[in-house]
C-alpha cells in the first residue's frame, strides 16, 4: 500500500532531519491531526517523498516507536498508537512516562527510581513538625529556609567540594526551576544561546528552547566536553556535567576543566555545573570534586534529590555568585513564592543526623551490583559489545558494534516488551560513532537486568 502523509522539514536548519520528523509526528499526534491507530507511509515511501535518505526516516520511526508514540507490528506497518489521546508521551523535562506492557524498562527516567528512606524520612519530618516555629507555616524564603541552607554549605563543601556559604546557596523546585531562571537571567542580559554537550538530554535541550535560549551543540569525546569547539563558537554560556556527563558517563579531564574555567575567565563567561546524580558514585576511587571550586565567580553549581531520594519532592538547589544569585532570586518573585517549607526542614534533619550519607551508601550499594550485573550480560549476551563510562548514576552507556542497527534493535526490542533507548536519541546533530544504548540499570533486579540484556540479543541476531 502506497501511503502518503504530509511531512515539514527545513533543509537548512541546526535541527537535523531525523529530529524534525519526529517533531512533527509528535506535534501532530498531540493536536489531534494524527489519529490513534493511524497507518503511517512505510520508511521507504516517506524517504522517497521528503527526498531523504531512508536511515533518516528507520531512525525517526525508531525512536517514537521507543517512546511510545509509534508501534511497528510486523506485517502491519508502522501505526499511531491506540492508548494515546492527543497528549504528549514524553511532556516534560527529565521524565519519561511509562509504556504499557512493557516489562523491562530500561531507559534512564521513567521508573528509574531509588529506594525511598520512608522511615527516615517520616522520623525527620516528625523532628521538622515538633520542632518547627511558627514562622515555618509562613511563606518561606525566597532562597530556601535557613536550616537547610546551612546544612547543605556543610554537606556540600565536605562531600562535593563546593565553594559557598549558606548564603551564597538558594533551594529551588529542582534542577528545571533553577534553569528556568538561569534562562530568564540569561534573556534579560541579551544572551540568546548557550553550550549543551553532544550528546546530551534532549528534554534540556527542548527545555531551553522554549524559554527562549537557544541550545548549541557542543561534541564530547572520552576526555568530555571539546572546550576548544566551545571557544570557538563565541558563546558566552555553557551548560555541562563534568563528573559523570549524561549519557556517556565520562568524566571532564583535569585538562579540559582547566581549560574551561579559563574559556570563562577570559571571555566572562557562565558555566552551568549541572551535578544531576550526586553521589551516585561506586567505582573504586574518589568521585571529582565539583568544578565550582575552581571558580566560585563564573559556576553556577547546581543539584538535586531527584536521582537521591525522589523527584516528586521537587528540591533542588543552587550555589551561585553573589551578584548572580540576587538576580535568580528576583527572576523567581515573578513566577512563585518559595519552596515548601516542611519539605526543606525535614531534608535538612536528615543531612544534620547523618541519614542522608547512610541512604546515599544504600544507594550505591545497590547501584553498584547492578552495574555487576549488567557488565555480566554484555558479556555474556552480548560478547562484542562494552559498558562504557564511570561506573556512577543510575544508567551505563553500552557502546555497540558498528554493524549493529540501533533503530531496528530499539524497536524490535520494544515488541518483546524491552524499553530502551539508542544513543542516536540524544545527539543534537548526526554521529558518526559507533551506535550504543542508554541503559537505565539501577532500579530493575539483577535478574531483570539479564533477561532484558537476552532479549536485545536475540533481536540483535534476527
Amino acid at each position: 500500500m502506497s501511503l502518503h502523509m504530509a511531512v515539514e522539514v527545513v533543509r537548512d536548519s541546526e535541527v537535523s532531519l531525523t529530529a524534525q520528523i519526529q517533531r512533527f509526528i509528535k506535534g501532530e499526534i498531540a493536536a489531534g491531526s494524527l489519529h490513534a491507530g493511524t497507518r503511517l507511509p512505510s520508511s521507504r515511501r516517506l524517504a522517497d517523498d521528503l527526498d531523504v535518505s531512508r536511515s533518516v526516516v528507520v531512525e525517526a520511526y525508531g525512536q517514537l516507536v521507543a517512546e511510545g508514540y509509534l508501534e511497528a507490528v510486523q506485517g502491519a506497518g508502522t501505526r499511531v498508537v491506540g492508548h494515546l489521546a492527543g497528549q504528549p508521551v514524553v511532556p516534560a523535562l527529565l521524565r519519561e512516562d511509562r509504556v504499557p506492557g512493557a516489562r523491562w524498562d530500561l531507559r534512564p527516567g521513567g521508573g528509574n527510581l531509588p529506594d525511598f528512606p520512608r522511615r527516615e524520612w517520616l522520623s525527620c519530618y516528625e523532628r521538622a513538625l515538633r520542632s518547627a516555629a511558627p514562622s515555618a507555616h509562613a511563606y518561606p524564603p525566597l532562597a530556601g529556609a535557613p536550616g537547610l541552607r546551612l546544612e547543605l554549605a556543610q554537606y556540600l563543601g565536605r562531600a562535593r567540594g563546593v565553594r559557598a556559604t549558606a548564603e551564597g546557596l538558594a533551594v529551588v523546585g529542582g534542577f528545571s526551576q533553577a534553569l528556568g531562571l538561569l534562562c530568564g537571567v540569561l534573556r534579560r542580559d541579551g544572551v540568546d544561546a548557550i553550550g549543551v554537550e553532544d550528546p546530551g538530554h534532549p528534554g534540556q535541550r527542548q527545555f531551553l528552547l522554549e524559554r527562549g535560549v537557544r541550545p548549541v551543540p557542543l561534541p564530547v569525546d572520552e576526555a568530555g566536553l571539546d572546550v576548544t569547539a566551545l571557544a570557538a563558537t563565541g558563546l558566552r554560556a555553557v551548560l555541562v556535567t563534568p563528573a559523570h556527563q549524561f549519557p556517556t558517563g565520562v568524566t571532564l579531564s583535569p585538562d579540559r576543566r582547566e581549560h574551561l574555567v579559563r574559556w570563562a575567565r577570559d571571555v566572562g563567561g557562565l558555566i552551568v555545573e549541572d551535578d544531576y546524580d550526586g553521589g551516585l558514585w561506586y567505582e573504586p576511587g574518589p568521585r571529582p570534586l565539583a568544578l565550582q571550586r575552581l571558580a566560585p565567580d563564573h559556576v553556577v553549581y547546581a543539584g538535586t534529590a531527584s536521582k537521591l531520594l525522589a523527584p516528586g519532592l521537587r528540591l533542588g538547589w543552587l550555589a551561585a555568585p553573589p551578584g548572580l544569585l540576587d538576580r535568580l532570586l528576583r527572576e523567581r518573585a515573578r513566577h512563585d513564592l518559595g519552596t515548601e517549607s516542611l519539605t526543606q526542614l525535614a531534608f535538612a534533619e536528615l543531612l544534620r543526623g547523618g541519614l542522608f550519607d547512610r541512604h546515599l551508601r544504600r544507594l550505591n550499594a545497590r547501584a553498584r551490583t547492578r552495574r555487576h550485573a549488567l557488565e555480566e550480560a554484555v558479556r555474556r549476551h552480548l560478547p562484542d559489545a562494552e559498558v562504557l563510562g564511570r561506573a556512577a548514576g543510575l544508567h551505563a552507556y553500552v557502546r555497540l558494534p558498528r554493524h549493529t542497527d540501533e533503530t531496528a534493535l530499539v524497536a524490535g526490542a520494544l515488541l518483546r516488551s524491552v524499553v530502551v533507548r539508542g544513543g542516536a536519541a540524544f545527539h543534537a546533530r548526526p554521529r558518526g560513532g559507533a551506535p550504543a544504548l542508554v541503559v537505565g540499570h539501577a532500579h530493575l533486579p539483577r535478574s531483570g537486568i539479564s533477561e532484558a540484556v537476552r532479549v536485545l540479543a536475540r533481536v540483535r541476531s534476527r
